[in-house]
């Protein structure tokens, strides 16, 4: 039913329990005061923290072609498990998402929360010849990357920037050397006077890079995922397999690094990198982690809770500033009347146990198998339905 109450929600900027209520999708009422409307379903969140759907830039869904790994069902499920309700969906799938009819049948596929495609910067990620932004663009593609891989050439790394700005799409940056293509691409960025974000940042030269490029002037956003701000090279040692990706688990000194970069704004936003990967695929050495279930509770575990940011901050990072970055602000990130009843209500002092055998997603492969974590989802809303 996309008409709901939901009645005695506690808001996670003010702490004051609301009651919000949704029609046709969108949140039409918020009150203090008891809200009664017989054509619409009730929900009690019981006093439990109510905040925007969470917006993913950064995911995996494998599909089309790769979907033993996952696919759109499988990974958009997953993500409503983790309080995601919108996430950019990454274009090395095979055929790679670098035309028209790519993008439409991710669109036309059946999902369980918003899907935004992101197409490849060149043509089949081969870093030789670029797309027609204006097309892909057209098609509904969100932004550009050829992730998993860098544009190796500066002068075509330039004209990427250059044709972007032209076509007002926004370019996501894959970093390989990390530090040297951050570096490049931000200074590119500056040059050009054209927006670039920056993807899973992993190490403390990359974030005062991406510090001194803002101190400039250059439009430059960012993100990094979970495991860089709790784990490190070391767990390697523990999980394996399942610890490995690209870029790596970094130095003690670079997790604290991130962890001061988020608190000083220099991180925009919490992604996730969601990669999986058949067990076969992984003992091969694929690089990569599940993470849209876990994302919300590490960040509620290893940053809320250890007093480096505020629950406020936290939500920022993952619905309102995501949704800043690829221009979607005017209908989802925030609370208010007149935007999309995306939404997540959680309990941040329950404490659980993350089984990956209960996962939603078609992989296995992660770290935090048998964390003890806290910020549990208790409902995901998508446009107005309890999903």
């Amino acid at each position: 039913m996309n008409n709901i109450i939901i009645k005695n929600a506690r808001l996670f900027d003010s702490g004051r329990l609301v009651n919000i209520k949704v029609l046709n999708g969108i949140i039409a009422k918020i009150s203090e005061n008891y809200i009664f409307d017989k054509n619409c379903g009730e929900l009690n969140a019981q006093a439990n923290f109510i905040s925007p759907g969470f917006i993913d830039l950064h995911v995996h869904l494998r599909d089309p072609g790769l979907t033993y790994k996952e696919d759109i069902s499988s990974g958009t499920l997953a993500a409503l498990k983790g309080g995601v309700t919108t996430v950019c969906a990454m274009p090395n799938t095979k055929p790679v998402i670098d035309n028209q009819n790519i993008i439409k049948y991710i669109l036309n596929t059946p999902a369980n929360c918003r899907v935004l495609p992101v197409a490849a910067i060149t043509k089949s990620q081969e870093g030789k010849e670029l797309t027609d932004f204006q097309e892909l663009k057209k098609a509904g593609a969100i932004a550009l990357s050829d992730d998993g891989k860098t544009v190796e050439n500066i002068n075509l790394m330039r004209e990427t920037l250059v044709k972007s700005r032209e076509n007002d799409i926004l370019i996501i940056s894959h970093c390989e050397p990390e530090d040297e293509i951050t570096r490049r691409d931000v200074s590119l960025a500056l040059e050009t006077d054209t927006r670039i974000h920056i993807a899973h940042v992993s190490t403390k030269n990359a974030c005062k890079y991406i510090s001194d490029a803002k101190k400039l002037g250059a439009k430059v956003t960012a993100e990094t995922c979970p495991h860089y701000f709790t784990l490190t090279d070391e767990a390697v040692l523990k999980s394996g397999a399942d610890a490995k990706m690209n870029p790596p688990l970094r130095s003690p000194e670079d997790c604290a690094a991130i962890i001061n970069a988020i608190k000083s704004g220099v991180i925009d936003c919490i992604s996730t990198d969601h990669a999986p990967h058949s067990p076969k695929d992984k003992k091969g050495g694929a690089n990569g982690i599940t993470g849209l279930e876990t994302s919300f509770a590490l960040g509620v575990t290893y940053l809320v809770r250890q007093n480096h940011i505020t629950l406020e901050k936290l939500i920022d990072l993952m619905s309102k500033s995501p949704a800043e970055i690829i221009g979607i602000d005017n209908q989802i990130g925030t609370i208010e009347p007149g935007k999309v009843a995306d939404f997540a209500i959680f309990n941040i002092d329950e404490k659980f146990i993350y089984d990956k055998n209960n996962s939603s997603s078609k992989s296995r492969n992660t770290p935090f198998h048998g964390f003890e974590l806290y910020g549990k989802i208790l409902y995901t809303v998508f446009g107005g339905r309890i999903v």
